[in-house]
């Protein structure tokens, strides 16, 4: 059974920092690429930052340079080290292997 678990979210004021983490269960976690996805209040679930197995990275335009995402594949994990936050990073955030499979996510609130 699939499992994916996030974490580290909360709440910060504008300019905070947050670790978000993600574990996986019952993948080959290796040899999947990964990615964080946001849900803001009313919003659709989209992209912020994607890793291939070869760890190259992708990021949306909003979070470029304020973001970072890794992954450490002897813990099947995947991070989301995210600096200079701001309000509209506000959402639900999810990691996903497939963009069908998801976990309940982890709440980040932004305060300003």
């Amino acid at each position: 059974q699939v499992q994916l678990v996030e974490s580290g979210g909360g709440l910060v004021q504008a300019g905070g920092s947050l670790r978000l983490s993600c574990t996986t269960s019952g993948i080959i976690f290796r040899t999947n690429n990964m990615g964080w996805y946001r849900q803001g209040p009313g919003d659709q679930r989209d992209m912020v930052a994607s890793i291939t197995i070869t760890g190259r990275s992708n990021y949306a335009d909003s979070v470029k340079g304020r973001f970072t995402i890794s992954r450490d594949n002897a813990k099947n994990s995947v991070y989301l080290q995210m600096n200079s936050l701001k309000p509209e990073d506000t959402g639900v955030y999810y990691c996903t292997y497939d963009r069908r499979t998801w976990g309940r996510g982890t709440q980040v609130t932004v305060s300003s």
